[in-house]
């Protein structure tokens, strides 16, 4: 059996396969190592930076044997920001990557073995991106933004971020600016000192309106009719400047009160033919195309006609809702965010959507309200967070018993977890894709059906 290798020492591995963060998997016997920036088939040198019982993080030292899917990094940043995982590969090889990870979670995890297709492309792998978030630091005296370093809170400056719109980045830049001619100093987070800490950025992929947050620890922000003038030259779509007030420590972004400084609180964007107001805390999914790709297959799966009642569980702004509301007899969504469920309902009434119908509670609560009042949907639709699905939302969702359940997921792992349990209460997977929402990174999104096989 071969020896645990320690800190600093240098193994020749071969890469076998992908990490659900992107690095590669390499064995030494049934010691793993992750090698961030490997890819599978390649014969490499690694450095051990960590060992631990089982598992040690390496860094790539030397590659002896190259995949032929190697390529070198478009992105400048690449290695440096925290952004991205897949620069280094081919798109085939990323898609590749994905699929895989997506049906090794349903395996592992869920005892499924099932076939699951290929990843569905992003038609754009530069500027997809609708929201951006830049942090802001300080840097030899000058405001700089950019991206976490991977696991740190260092700021990485960068200029121009390959998948950010490039509206996106002019915006950051004016800010910058602005910081730095009127001495507006960035927040420290080790001090709580300072003003500015990030930078919010919304952008409608159809409209092309922009909305500019700036999350600031204080309640006004100085020259601010300058850093608006300067906005409105820089960004021909903006229709908002918003300060967004947080004095809290910690990683939430916005605070709990905002100012509208210019301008109105929301920009409206079209998605599969609808308007949709959006406010900063609305949930909107961040690549336009694909989130229309996306909405069609789920729309698909969930194969309802107007004798149908359909519940979307977590549905922000009601994107999804008002999608599926076009098919059933009645749509109802559920939403903890107050502001995002006025938004939903706004956005029904601009589009003249009659039978959908929206509840401001956590999906466990609304899910349990609802399966109490007697609710039996034909389908429930769930979108969840990260964390899938808990379990007081999968134990209604058993009691109301639909035909069937499209569950949206962002992690291939609470899905594989959250489907093994919706199985063991009677559903049969029946169908999955994976659509590719976020090129370059190692996120990838899946639709799952799942059909009730066991009648109450």
């Amino acid at each position: 059996m071969t020896d645990k290798p320690e800190k600093n020492q240098i193994c020749r591995v071969r890469i076998e396969g992908y990490s659900s963060e992107g690095a590669g998997i390499a064995r030494l016997d049934s010691f793993v190592i992750f090698v961030k920036g490997g890819i599978r088939g390649e014969l490499c040198d690694v450095k051990i930076l960590k060992a631990g019982k089982n598992a040690a993080f390496a860094r790539m030292e030397r590659v002896l044997e190259p995949s032929p899917e190697r390529e070198n990094p478009a992105c400048p940043d690449f290695g440096r920001c925290g952004g991205c995982d897949f620069w280094h590969m081919s798109y085939e090889e990323e898609r590749k990557a994905k699929r895989l990870r997506v049906e090794d979670a349903l395996h592992r995890l869920a005892g499924q073995d099932f076939p699951v297709p290929p990843v569905l492309a992003s038609k754009r792998l530069d500027g997809y991106r609708n929201k951006a978030i830049y942090p802001v630091a300080c840097a030899a005296g000058k405001a700089v933004t950019g991206f976490f370093r991977a696991r740190s809170h260092d700021v990485v400056p960068v200029s121009r971020c390959r998948i950010q719109h490039p509206e996106a980045d002019a915006a950051a830049a004016c800010v910058r600016e602005w910081m730095d001619r009127y001495a507006v100093p960035p927040y420290e987070e080790t001090t709580g000192k300072g003003l500015v800490r990030d930078i919010f950025v919304r952008f409608g992929e159809r409209t092309r309106e922009m909305q500019v947050c700036i999350v600031a620890a204080g309640e006004t922000l100085p020259h601010s009719e300058q850093l608006i003038r300067m906005l409105q030259n820089a960004c021909p779509g903006l229709a908002g400047v918003i300060l967004s007030v947080n004095r809290r420590p910690g990683n939430v972004i916005l605070g709990e009160r905002m100012k509208v400084l210019w301008g109105r609180e929301y920009i409206e964007d079209i998605l599969m033919g609808l308007t949709f107001r959006l406010s900063p805390r609305s949930f909107y999914q961040v690549n336009t195309d694909q989130a229309e790709r996306l909405y069609g297959i789920a729309a698909d799966f969930a194969g309802l006609d107007k004798s149908k009642t359909v519940l979307d569980l977590y549905c922000g702004t009601g994107t999804i809702t008002l999608v599926m509301a076009r098919y059933a007899g009645r749509a109802l969504g559920a939403e903890i965010v107050e502001p995002a469920v006025e938004d939903a309902r706004e956005n029904a009434r601009r589009n003249g959507i009659e039978n959908a119908e929206f509840f401001c509670g956590d999906a466990g609560n609304a899910a349990l309200t609802l399966e109490r009042e007697g609710l039996r949907p034909d389908v429930i639709v769930v979108d969840p967070p990260r964390k899938g699905l808990d379990g007081n939302v999968i134990e209604a969702m058993l009691r109301m018993a639909p035909e069937r359940i499209v569950y949206i997921s962002c992690d291939p792992a609470t899905l594989a977890r959250d489907v093994k349990l919706l199985t063991e209460g009677g559903y049969r997977l029946a169908e999955v894709q994976p659509v590719d929402m976020f090129p370059r990174t190692a996120h990838v999104e899946t639709v799952a059906r799942l059909e009730k096989v066991i009648k109450n």
